[in-house]
């Protein structure tokens, strides 16, 4: 954590221990010393002036959009782990708590907040608020006098502490492999694979420093026929930011009951905003698909659905990717939000090559009688089945303690072409016909 973090919250604890020591007076009946307020307002105004000025709480306020009392009850909440002799002074103010983190009525006492001030702290701790929507303390299902504390989030943002990534409900993990420089792709792609890059790295400059409204997102399109290397794309760009991406599994969060795939989609992007992670929405043409005339009530409300997803995913502030095999079923009302649009197309000889050699294991016991310009051109493979062939070759070199060479790959081209269950044409094997044992 830098200085200016540091004295942030050095002011911090300070305003609070001297805001306890006011309230421990007030209630014995004594006066409140006017040394204590002078001081008391002098550290209120350096709080007011390192909140400014720390990069840390700014940037919270700017992502999550706290108001002043947000960063009073986060403060607040923070105290008795940052400073645990603050949570034993909460727990002396509170008699009878068993919990050293301060309630919401302690917090609106200390704060001296009158009976309009107490309800409009109920209002920033209702689940619609920053402060629980985007998880940053922890709920007191709308009970007063339950005890506040920040959760692992804001002791990461706040205080630096390093903590686990909990993953967000409906989303999974996906090993990220790929890199940029692996990727075989025209350069009119790649181009704009790392102007997407752009959009993302550069947010800060373009939006906090340079004053833009900020759009969300980004969100992009990645359409191409299966196996053109979407997917693969986007593990390269989470590798590229250092990020863990995230495949969304709509069938997590979809359910039968009304209100409940809004709810959970809520949880899905209230959890990742902000947060330095990668969306993927794979197949994205059956989930925002062209929304057709309505002949039930179900249709009314999956339409629903799908505004409300389309409308978070504007106001989400964290890299989306959308693929699909169909870009003509997107619905062009929706296509006109995406941040960047990129068409993969069917590897062309020249990449087809490139890529039967990047798929063959480097180490792996080639034979002589393999030639990458032949493989290219006896097939018109996808990266994804090249991909499969080169592996399912070497697997059978492996087993059959021998080498990858024509006659293994022949059969595992044969294996792949046959995946999709249509009927197989020997000769579409083109050269490599010849290889193909009989009987395969």
């Amino acid at each position: 954590m830098n200085t200016t973090a540091t004295d942030a919250m050095a002011y911090e604890w300070a305003r609070i221990d001297r805001l306890a020591s006011c309230l421990a007076d007030s209630r014995r009946g004594q006066p409140v010393d006017e040394e204590k307020i002078e001081e008391l307002i002098r550290i209120q105004e350096q709080v007011d002036a390192m909140r400014n000025a720390s990069t840390v709480w700014h940037g919270m306020v700017t992502r999550y959009g706290l108001e002043r009392l947000d960063t009073d009850i986060l403060a607040f909440a923070l105290a008795p782990d940052a400073e645990p002799r603050l949570g034993w002074m909460f727990q002396t103010l509170q008699a009878g708590a068993s919990s050293a983190y301060p309630s919401a009525a302690l917090i609106g006492e200390m704060l001296g907040l009158e009976q309009n001030g107490i309800s409009v702290l109920h209002q920033r701790l209702d689940g619609r608020a920053p402060l629980l929507r985007y998880g940053l303390i922890n709920d007191a299902n709308g009970d007063i006098y339950a005890p506040l504390r920040a959760t692992s989030k804001t002791h990461s943002e706040l205080l630096g502490w390093k903590t686990c990534r909990a993953v967000p409900k409906g989303a999974i993990e996906t090993p990220v492999t790929g890199t940029m420089d692996d990727l075989v792709l025209p350069e009119n792609c790649l181009q704009t694979l790392r102007e997407y890059l752009m959009w993302i790295r550069f947010r800060d400059v373009v939006v906090d420093q340079w004053g833009a409204k900020s759009c969300g997102g980004p969100v992009a399109l990645f359409s191409g026929p299966s196996g053109t290397g979407k997917s693969y794309a986007a593990e390269a760009l989470a590798h590229a930011l250092g990020w863990p991406l995230y495949r969304v599994d709509l069938g997590l969060l979809v359910s039968k009951y009304i209100g409940e795939t809004e709810k959970n989609l809520n949880m899905l992007f209230d959890s990742t905003h902000g947060e330095p992670m990668v969306l993927l929405f794979d197949e994205a043409d059956a989930l925002f698909g062209k929304r057709g005339e309505i002949k039930e009530a179900r249709d009314r409300y999956a339409n629903m659905e799908v505004s409300h997803l389309l409308a978070r995913m504007e106001r989400h502030q964290g890299p989306c990717i959308l693929t699909t095999n169909l870009r003509d079923a997107i619905d062009s009302a929706f296509a006109r939000r995406f941040h960047a649009v990129i068409d993969f197309p069917r590897p062309d000889a020249k990449a087809r090559i490139q890529l039967w050699k990047q798929h063959i294991p480097p180490k792996a016991p080639l034979a002589q009688e393999v030639d990458f310009q032949m493989l290219a051109e006896s097939v018109v493979l996808t990266g994804g089945q090249i991909r499969n062939a080169a592996l399912h070759a070497a697997y059978l070199a492996a087993g059959e303690d021998g080498e990858v060479g024509l006659t293994r790959i022949a059969r595992a081209v044969w294996a792949e072409l046959g995946k999709d269950g249509k009927e197989r044409i020997k000769r579409s094997l083109g050269h490599l016909l010849n290889y193909l044992p009989e009987g395969a």
